[in-house]
């Protein structure tokens, strides 16, 4: 089945602005449009339900709710029970809570597996850890390729390991790792896994449960809703852990990891990032499944979407001699992200390219150890080139042919 990508688009108010017309938007790794039906969400609560949540009073208890459906509906699509998802404002800040609670449950001599393929949230607060007398080791690319490989994994595992933390895919790199099969080693070896899923999840949000995933953190603001952080976290590993929260709340899961006050009006909203998901399930097809399986009909629709406009775009820039194409050239295992080295400034390249209507960065996107890995100077940094499922073809042309007057 193809993605009906008209209907798509008109769900997503950017696409009506005067302002945006004649442009087209390839930054979206560093966030996405925001679709309809969270901006409704997101206004009603601003107009009608601004109250402190869970009181007795009708706008009080509406608020609380909402909130309580985000929390329930987004936990169903991910495969997850309900408490084991916690909101936070930033997935910055939820790793760096994780990493705090981490720190005061090992032991001097314990040992955590980080990657350098990371954007620098999910490995950055573990590697501090080190002051603690934690034991870091790091699991290395391929600094040609980018590539993780599993066998580097296994090599470095033994019985002082207790957490690996890696990426669903880089942001830079692009390719996606095999989280599952990774998740089944980790845990073999009697560890536990904390997957980053920021520059995943927009192409599709995952069934986190069946993945196996112990943690698994992405950003709301770019799986096309408001700026908070997502996080799950297994109940077991959720309550060994010491409790981050108010000492009153240590008995509620999703709660344990919050220290600060919740944005009750942004995780209200965030219920419409499910109502988008059911909306474009309705839009493709009539049968009535769960919501686990209509998130992963959706996601397997996103993702052949992307993939069939992904590939000519990696052909052309491995056709270029001038540019440094990161990561696979099959789009099968790559996420929409595409990020090309260049001997030209990036952020100047990004510069021209505006003139010629395409919205693109430069930079070193928070992944400098990456980018050092393979051989990058990240002050110098690459363009990237990311869109996700409501990019169309026409876009895609025209990026192309602004790269050719550019480069």
């Amino acid at each position: 089945m193809k993605l009906d990508i008209d209907y798509i688009r008109k769900q997503f108010p950017a696409f009506e602005q005067n302002s945006l017309q004649g442009q087209a938007f390839f930054e979206n790794a560093g966030g996405s449009y925001t679709c309809k039906p969270v901006i409704d969400r997101l206004t009603r609560y601003y107009n009608e339900r601004k109250v402190q949540p869970y009181a007795p009073y009708e706008a009080s208890t509406l608020a609380g709710a909402e909130m309580d459906e985000a929390r329930t509906r987004l936990a169903e699509i991910l495969g997850v029970d309900t408490d084991e998802v916690s909101f936070g404002p930033s997935t910055t800040q939820n790793t760096y809570v994780l990493a705090q609670a981490f720190g005061q449950h090992l032991s001097a001599g314990d040992v955590i597996i980080v990657t350098n393929q990371d954007h620098e949230a999910n490995t950055g607060p573990w590697r501090r850890l080190s002051e603690r007398g934690i034991e870091i080791r790091e699991w290395k690319i391929d600094g040609d390729t980018g590539h993780l490989n599993l066998q580097d994994l296994i090599n470095i595992l033994d019985e002082k390991v207790k957490l690996v933390c890696f990426p669903h895919c880089s942001n830079v790199v692009g390719e996606i790792n095999d989280v599952g099969a990774i998740c089944k080693v980790i845990h073999a070896s009697g560890a536990y896994s904390c997957v980053d899923g920021v520059s995943y999840a927009p192409h599709g949000i995952p069934n986190v449960g069946a993945l196996g995933a112990d943690i698994y953190l992405f950003s709301a603001y770019k799986t096309f809703g408001p700026h908070q952080g997502i996080m799950t976290i297994s109940r077991e590993l959720g309550m060994k852990l010491p409790n981050q929260g108010h000492y009153f709340n240590a008995n509620d899961l999703y709660k344990r990891f919050t220290p600060a006050g919740p944005d009750h009006a942004q995780i209200a909203a965030s219920a419409g990032m499910a109502d988008y998901i059911d909306n474009v399930y309705g839009h493709h097809a009539s049968e009535v499944i769960s919501a686990n399986g209509r998130g992963m009909f959706v996601h397997d629709l996103f993702r052949a979407h992307e993939t069939e406009l992904l590939q000519p775009l990696l052909d052309y820039l491995s056709s270029k001699s001038s540019v440094r194409l990161l990561g696979p050239t099959n789009a099968a295992f790559k996420a929409a992200t595409v990020a090309v080295a260049l001997k030209a400034n990036p952020m100047g390249v990004a510069t021209e390219l505006a003139h010629h209507g395409i919205m693109a960065g430069g930079g070193n996107f928070y992944a400098v150890r990456c980018l050092e890995a393979q051989g990058i100077d990240p002050d110098h940094g690459v363009l990237r080139l990311s869109f996700v499922h409501y990019t169309n073809k026409a876009e895609m042309d025209k990026l192309m042919t602004a790269l050719d007057k550019v480069l």
